[in-house]
């Protein structure tokens, strides 16, 4: 979350004419309900599971494409897996303090930090990170920059 995947990822489709996915907007447009409202209804079981088919369909209907996942993807259904198998994923690594600080004025778009204070805020990416690292690890690149760019993606493609 805030990371930058889907407007990095819509301006690496663009430059490499190729579709763009938002996996979570896909869900959104299949389910014809929004993520945290699929959370609500539904539980994390049933979004994960959705998230996984949604992942799988659209890796199945498409040979060349760029998508943003949501950030708990990876770790859930052996989704990383299957996305390296088939194609090169990018872990667009930032620490919690810029994470933060990109998050903080975007609160509101984002349910699940959205009564968090800046405080709370910087402790919850914190757990998600280390709590998500070991998936997020598994990625065949990981870029570490304080300003992620397209061109700075070029070289594992």
């Amino acid at each position: 979350m805030g990371s930058g995947k889907t407007t990095l990822g819509r301006k690496l489709a663009n430059k490499l004419n190729q579709p763009f996915f938002d996996l979570d907007a896909e869900i959104e447009r299949l389910e014809g309900e929004v993520v945290s409202g699929i959370f609500e209804k539904n539980g994390e079981n049933y979004f994960r599971k959705v998230e996984s088919e949604v992942l799988r369909k659209i890796i199945n209907e498409h040979a060349s494409f760029v998508m943003a996942v949501g950030g708990g993807t990876p770790c859930h259904c052996n989704n990383m897996e299957m996305i390296n198998q088939s194609g090169t994923s990018i872990y667009l690594k930032y620490n919690a303090g810029i994470l933060t600080s990109r998050l903080i004025n975007a609160k509101t778009k984002r349910p699940l930090i959205k009564n968090l204070n800046e405080e709370e805020l910087i402790v919850f990416v914190e757990n998600k990170l280390v709590e998500r690292e070991l998936f997020y690890e598994q990625s065949n690149f990981v870029v570490e920059k304080t300003n992620i760019k397209v061109e700075n993606l070029w070289f594992f493609l």
